[in-house]
């Protein structure tokens, strides 16, 4: 017999369900007798419950809930009638081999090691130890284009070598401080026919060749009285070292041309300064910044003074300390009025008396010609790079 303690332990028997009783068609209505007529139902109102629960079902209120609306948002396909079938499940594949992946991107998987003969390895089967053996010895074909290509590269490096001895390319190249420092004391050894050759060439108005002839030359010195005194001043902060000037004549001694190069003491920051001013507030273009002549006496120059200044041009360089000039006028030493610097002078159509008689074209020609003239000199005196 069980204990009360025990018997809380048996798991209670829910009792069977009773059977569903079998199906059985409902009773026929009754229906009226014949011969009497039916009662007709009386109207019924929609409005009016039954059973309390009315009959028409008000409309849910479309702005009612959480202030979602349930509009459709336009541009959005129609929503279909039926749910489209679920396709049919695939057939499972393998996944796709997976080789070496970067660092954050799962983990790595060893790759598998490599056969121990590569079909396209010429040099044979390697052993257990991952060497070759007599198997693996090289071809003579690989050999002999090992060779071949050694020969070649040893061949353009002493090509490149012996091109760089040649253009004088072996070493680095001085700075541009050196230079300059060359440059200030290159004129002692510069040839006066170097740096003013006794002919020069080139063009005048209409592009008419031109020929001037050097008729006199200043000893060096320094750049006192020669110079306008608004242009000393403006050329003060660079300097003068030296100065070096010419005198040229044109080929009928109708005009004269004195040309100077004034060696300066500053370095490229200064002399590209003095540059920038020049061309930013159009210091070479005042009347009241010109050069002087150079009036030797017993020339076609020595009536050449400064009311005889009929146009000039002044170029700072940049490359180099110096600063070279040109002023010009008539030989016959007629003074001019209105002299005009020779940018304006060379225009097409300007009809002034030194544009006309190509005074103009005299300065800036006979400037750029001394100034390649210095170029070529300087590159005589260059020391080995």
């Amino acid at each position: 017999m069980s204990t009360e303690a025990e018997q809380t332990h048996i798991p209670r028997v829910p009792p069977p369900r009773p059977a569903h009783p079998p199906h059985t068609a409902p009773p026929p209505r009754p229906t009226a007798p014949p011969g009497t007529a039916a009662k007709a139902a009386p109207p019924v109102d929609p409005d009016t419950p039954i059973l309390g629960v009315p009959l028409r079902t008000p409309r849910a209120n479309p702005g009612a809930g959480a202030g979602i609306s349930r509009a459709r948002p336009t541009g959005l396909p129609p929503r279909p009638a039926t749910a489209p079938a679920a396709p049919p499940n695939p057939a499972p594949t393998a996944p796709a081999p997976r080789g070496p992946q970067p660092a954050g991107f799962g983990p790595w998987r060893r790759p598998d090691p490599a056969p121990a003969h590569d079909p396209y390895d010429s040099a044979g089967p390697r052993d257990g130890t991952g060497s070759r053996g007599t198997a693996g010895r090289r071809s003579p074909g690989r050999v002999a284009a090992a060779a071949a290509c050694l020969v070649l590269g040893l061949g353009l490096l002493g090509g490149a070598a012996a091109g760089s001895w040649l253009t004088g390319d072996s070493g680095p190249r001085p700075a541009a401080g050196d230079g300059y420092a060359r440059a200030r004391t290159a004129w002692h050894s510069v040839p006066v026919d170097d740096l003013f050759p006794r002919t020069l060439r080139g063009h005048g108005p209409g592009g008419a060749d031109r020929t001037w002839t050097r008729i006199a030359v200043a000893p060096d010195s320094s750049c006192g009285g020669a110079f306008d005194p608004l242009l000393a001043k403006a050329l003060s902060p660079v300097g003068c070292k030296r100065l070096l000037r010419a005198t040229y004549t044109d080929a009928t001694s109708t005009s004269v041309t004195t040309v100077g190069l004034l060696v300066a003491k500053a370095g490229p920051g200064a002399m590209r300064g003095l540059s920038e001013r020049f061309d930013t507030e159009g210091l070479d273009e005042r009347a009241d910044l010109m050069p002087r002549p150079y009036a030797a006496k017993g020339t076609a120059a020595a009536n050449f003074g400064d009311a005889q200044r009929a146009s000039w041009r002044i170029k700072v360089l940049t490359d180099a300390p110096a600063v070279v000039y040109a002023v010009t006028g008539f030989a016959d030493g007629r003074k001019v009025t209105a002299p005009q610097p020779a940018g304006e002078a060379t225009r097409r159509g300007a009809t002034t008396a030194p544009a006309q008689a190509g005074l103009g074209h005299d300065a800036r020609g006979i400037a750029d010609e001394i100034e390649r003239a210095f170029h070529r000199a300087l590159a005589k005196t260059e020391a080995p790079r």
